[in-house]
């Protein structure tokens, strides 16, 4: 009788031993102008396959404890908008220094002030009506890529840290109007071109209810504390099922959970941009920038 045969599994996930870099610096050293309709690049998944998401027509969600990536992961959406030349950058920076990178790249930059904040939020809603009186007249019903040409640019906006706004500064009658303004142009500003990204590092339901998650086309869970936390941001019940981004180990710095709709929660590794890397393609999207036409 032979000997039994022993099989040896040795389990690893290579998602935390890779460390990607942005296609945006893969391709070529001196990016050229890029699109806002094209594919961005998020990272690789677990088939170590290249994972794009379009956002024209969508909205972004990105949250996770400290140190878990968002902040990585938002680089990647902001640097593609920032290259693409036919946008317009508003970016919300409740801590200052996280998309001041970006700051030469965009078109308003709004500091940790609320009213600020507010008063930019006004102003993007005012623009977002106006298109739709705008499209209503052409008998039409959502912006296009050839209507850049025709003042019709799409606006990528830009929320980190959205709690610091919504829950952190000013009165409460001030934060209900900031959010009130932000669940507006996430409801209603897509087929006008209006487009929000936004990313914290609070997710709970008094940051993110239920009715504000809902509207964002693509949510990106970092590590979260607990299965709860997890459910804030994909949305309730897939913890239950086996999507928790609270199994993420600490050390899996840049490792989410993206959830695209009408699809399942996909763990992929973002691609990464060092600060010295966001710097230079911030001052080639700035050139960029400087040099097109409205």
């Amino acid at each position: 009788m032979s000997e039994p045969t022993h099989l040896r599994v040795l389990l690893r996930d290579w998602l935390y031993a890779i460390r990607t870099p942005a296609a945006l610096c893969d391709e070529a050293p001196e990016p050229s102008a890029l699109s806002i309709w094209d594919p961005i690049h998020l990272g690789v998944d677990e088939h170590s396959h290249p994972v794009r998401v379009t956002l024209a027509y969508r909205n972004m969600l990105l949250a996770g404890e400290p140190g878990a990536g968002k902040s990585v992961g938002l680089n990647l959406p902001v640097g593609h908008a920032a290259l693409s030349t036919d946008c317009d950058l508003w970016l919300f920076d409740g801590k200052l220094v996280e998309l001041g990178l970006w700051r030469t790249c965009a078109e308003r930059f709004i500091g940790p002030d609320l009213d600020d904040a507010i008063t930019a939020c006004q102003d993007l809603q005012a623009e977002m009506d106006r298109r739709y009186d705008l499209l209503d007249a052409q008998r039409r019903r959502k912006i296009t890529p050839g209507d850049a040409a025709h003042g019709f640019r799409p606006v990528v906006g830009v929320f980190d840290e959205v709690a610091y706004y919504s829950a952190t500064v000013g009165t409460k009658t001030q934060r209900e109007t900031f959010s009130v303004l932000v669940r507006d142009l996430v409801a209603r500003g897509r087929a006008a071109g209006i487009i929000v990204i936004a990313a914290t590092q609070r997710p709970s339901s008094d940051i993110i209810p239920t009715s504000l998650r809902d509207l964002f086309g693509y949510r990106w869970a970092f590590r979260c504390t607990t299965d709860s936390s997890s459910d804030i941001v994909l949305g309730a019940g897939w913890a239950t099922r086996g999507h928790t981004a609270a199994a993420i180990a600490p050390e899996d710095k840049g490792v989410g959970l993206l959830l695209a709709e009408g699809g399942e929660p996909r763990r992929i590794k973002s691609a990464y941009l060092s600060d010295e890397q966001v710097y230079a393609l911030a001052d080639r999207a700035a050139a960029l920038r400087a040099g097109s036409t409205p």
